[in-house]
């Protein structure tokens, strides 16, 4: 099984990113599964219906999230409607939505999908660990399992990594929207990166205005976050490939685009 993880979606400039250039990514790559986290995708902050209508309809088959998801209103009712949008499973339960998924690929097999967040410099949330042991016991035969892990904490991730190895597909780092450069398959068969990056606007600070973001350094004073629309974007992503027994990993490589292209 090939996926492709793509990472942190930012805004408008993500969008129209991703929809330039995943047609031509699936034809060259030909992935059996395509995930993004979608929680900036709309307007920098959140995701609504709309948004994710639009990154389905460009090749993406599931968005999973993070702490910024229920940033719009709608998401309350869409996420309790929608399996194809995931938000992290170690929320309280009660919480509207599902924390993982099971899919199905377009080469018949079944990918489980399962989000969390982490909570080191994070907003209080249930153990992430015990959580995704919960998970596991609950999932039913699958040929592959994927892990967005939505943390601030570098050794937060690599623990979970560590912890799930041999266990799990992959676990990919999200929320930094800086591309780190450890991917790596861990002896027990996990492939792993402490985050995939963003798909966004370049010149920014993680896809946010420039001198709203230094303003906000500088002076301490809080400031709505807005995205650049207008110049160029980077496109990161990873591509794990699953042909090991047990659905373990054989190999995980970063993808790293400019649009418009160089």
């Amino acid at each position: 099984m090939r996926i492709l993880f793509i990472g942190d979606i930012v805004g408008r400039p993500g969008r129209e990113t991703v929809a330039s250039l995943l047609p031509d990514l699936r034809a060259e790559h030909d992935p059996d599964f395509v995930i993004a986290n979608g929680e900036n995708a709309a307007a920098g902050l959140g995701l609504t219906e709309k948004t994710a209508g639009f990154l389905f309809d460009y090749g993406i088959d599931c968005l999973t999230s993070g702490n910024h998801i229920w940033a719009q209103k709608e998401a309350l009712d869409y996420l309790s409607r929608e399996p194809r949008v995931l938000r992290p499973a170690n929320y309280p339960p009660g919480t509207p939505g599902a924390g993982f998924g099971v899919y199905s690929t377009g080469s018949g097999q079944r990918l489980a999908v399962i989000n969390l967040m982490g909570r080191v410099f994070m907003d209080p949330m249930d153990d992430p660990f015990r959580t995704a042991d919960q998970v596991l016991k609950e999932l039913g035969e699958v040929d592959a399992i994927l892990v967005d892990f939505h943390a601030e904490a570098t050794s937060e991730k690599a623990a979970l990594g560590r912890y799930l190895d041999g266990r799990v597909t992959a676990v990919i780092g999200t929320h930094t929207h800086v591309p780190t450069a450890d991917e790596t398959v861990f002896p027990g068969g996990t492939a792993f990166i402490t985050d995939a990056g963003m798909v966004g606007p370049e010149e920014s600070i993680i896809g946010v205005e420039i001198p709203i973001s230094l303003h906000r350094f500088l002076t301490g004073i809080p400031m709505r976050f807005q995205v650049p629309n207008r110049g160029p974007c980077i496109f990161s992503a990873v591509m794990i490939e699953s042909t090991r027994p047990q659905g373990l990993a054989e190999s995980i490589r970063r993808l790293y685009l400019h649009y418009p292209p160089e």
